[in-house]
């Protein structure tokens, strides 16, 4: 292959043949020789790709082929990974054989030069002759990779696919073969592109040359093809995919939005369970494409899934954005007799829609609830995890005494998370700035500090420390301790009044909380009692937890779902402030 050295080719030759498709030059020119026009599809976003041994297999007519094994999370990584990650992932010497392959691992770091040295180059406007595509090789500071380069730089500008044909024919008459990864990059860019019958085309040459493809390959044939009329071959390769490893998110997603769009909605709900049982997160995405797709539609059956979402993002805390919280109102407003109407409102601070004057669930824990919880947070958070690793029982017991001779608190400040809310301030100003805001009506503050905040330096200044204590109650722990434990405790052991200030989002103790009921008390509870903050201009603002749970809530008649403005990638620990109330008329 040309992306080894002479003598790395050599060694690796026994293994080289498994991750390649032998064509005849015939077949290369059947499939290649023909230009099509360049469709003006919308360019659709994919996963990327990588080939290996372990999982591009050849058909053995013996059938002694084993087939690969993957664990859940290797496919996942393989999904995160863009196609041009695949550069920079060489040439920092990660590219392996599995062991599927023989117990030979090598690091082969020679393979590409670091991918910003040749990202940009300009792929060609239109298709090439052979002796042109050897003049450019040659004149490429690498020439062993110039044909992964350049399908690169075709995908990153969406070259016309006659341009990227003519390279697979010139590629399979200089070597009588294409490599594997080459033909998947071709597959990318016309899924890309929307190239139905290419798409096809190249499944036909991989299905019979080999019995299964790498998780990538599989990835893109399914998205290509369920944005066309070829949607019901995807369930084939969906089917396939079972059988070899778990098929990822997108897979299912892709399947779920065809048999959608297609009106197909039992099959689609049909793969909606089939993923959730396999413990696969849905986007907001697929779960707006299935109330868009079922506005209009008539059915009980229907109607009470699309309920069960919003009880799904109930439980699990999600909040749409603006686009879906309109999906989920027009679908409302669509169904057939159902006389729903929806609006879209803010929630006073008593809890009472205006709209539709309901009282909505109160944040509080009920005094049964609270106590379960304080004692499960002690059991399972503070003595059931690494907390020891990050403090010491001795530091932890120290606390303990620090708080009992000091309670009740009204609020529980992360000192040192609050001091980094302005990056460009002292965190001491910040800190002090926070502690004032809070400071108001004889208020009972604790600060959980380090030590390090002691010492005076630019950033902690001993007379502005001085003053804050004169405030609040500091307990100041070591500087490697963790303060997560500290903020739970303090915060539950203080009563059901008492509120925390952090940013964090604390999912990581909640993970450690050893039942759902638990995990769903302990969101409640957050939800009720964390205090957001933001920052504008020169002043903090705080503000208040809420006193109503925020939350998709439903009365039968009514429903209440908070949404954001925005859609917010990475969990946030603030809840929105604005809602959609739909009621039936």
């Amino acid at each position: 292959m040309a992306f080894f050295s002479q003598t790395s080719h050599q060694v690796f030759q026994p293994l080289l043949w498994r991750c390649r498709v032998f064509w005849p030059v015939s077949r290369c020119q059947q499939l290649f020789a023909a230009s099509l026009n360049t469709s003006n599809r919308e360019k659709i976003s994919y996963f990327g790709f990588t080939a290996s041994s372990s999982t591009a297999l050849p058909v053995d007519p013996k059938g002694t082929a084993v087939f690969p094994t993957k664990k859940r999370s290797e496919i996942d990584f393989e999904e995160e990974k863009g196609w041009d990650e695949e550069p920079k992932e060489i040439s920092e010497g990660k590219l392996r054989f599995s062991s599927s392959a023989g117990s030979l691992k090598k690091q082969l770091t020679n393979r590409v030069l670091p991918r910003h040295k040749f990202m940009n180059i300009q792929p060609p406007e239109k298709p090439l002759q052979a002796q042109e595509w050897n003049r450019l090789k040659e004149s490429f500071q690498l020439p062993e990779a110039f044909e992964e380069v350049m399908f690169n730089n075709m995908i990153r500008c969406n070259s016309p696919i006659d341009v990227a044909k003519s390279l697979m024919t010139h590629v399979a008459k200089s070597n009588g073969d294409v490599a594997y990864h080459l033909l998947v990059k071709y597959l990318a860019l016309c899924v890309q592109q929307g190239q139905t019958s290419e798409i096809c085309d190249v499944y036909d040459i991989m299905k019979t040359r080999f019995r299964t493809l790498d998780s990538g390959a599989y990835n893109l044939l399914i998205r290509g093809l369920c944005n066309s009329d070829e949607w019901r071959m995807a369930l084939t390769l969906l089917e396939e995919v079972r059988k070899i490893m778990v098929p990822s998110r997108t897979n299912y997603e892709s399947c779920i939005k065809a048999a959608s769009r297609h009106q197909e909605m039992n099959l689609a709900f049909e793969l909606y369970h089939e993923m959730l049982a396999k413990d696969l997160v849905p986007t907001f995405d697929v779960l707006q494409a299935l109330f868009d797709f079922s506005r209009g539609v008539e059915g009980a059956q229907l109607q009470k899934e699309l309920f069960d979402i919003l009880l799904y993002l109930r439980e699990n805390q999600k909040y749409p954005h603006k686009t879906f919280m309109w999906s989920i109102k027009l679908w409302f407003e669509s169904i057939p007799g159902g006389h729903w109407r929806g609006n879209l409102t803010n929630i006073k601070d008593s809890g009472q829609c205006p709209v539709c004057k309901h009282q909505l669930e109160d944040s509080d824990l009920t005094e049964e609830e609270y106590n379960k919880l304080r004692e499960r947070i002690v059991r399972d958070v503070i003595h059931g995890t690494d907390t020891f690793r990050k403090t010491s029982p001795q530091e932890f017991e120290a606390f303990q005494t620090f708080v009992e001779n000091r309670l009740p608190f009204d609020i529980v400040i992360d000192g040192l998370n609050v001091s980094h809310i302005k990056p460009r301030k002292m965190q001491c100003e910040n800190l002090f700035d926070a502690v004032n805001c809070l400071a108001k009506e004889n208020t009972r503050l604790l600060v959980l500090g380090r030590k390090h905040m002691l010492v005076n330096s630019s950033n902690w200044k001993r007379e502005i420390m001085k003053e804050m204590q004169n405030k609040a109650d500091f307990f100041f722990a070591e500087n490697i301790s963790e303060d997560d434990a500290f903020l739970l405790y303090a915060t539950l052991q203080s009563g059901k009044h008492c509120k925390f200030v952090t940013r964090d989002f604390l999912r990581d103790h909640k993970a450690c909380l050893s039942d759902n009921l638990t995990r769903h008390l302990f969101r409640k509870w957050q939800r009720g009692h964390q205090i957001a903050f933001s920052v504008e201009g020169k002043h903090i603002n705080f503000l208040p937890a809420l006193r109503y749970d925020c939350v998709v809530q439903t009365t039968g008649d009514t429903w209440h779902i908070p949404y954001k403005d925005a859609f917010e990638e990475k969990y946030s620990y603030q809840v929105p402030r604005k809602w959609l109330c739909i009621q039936q008329k």
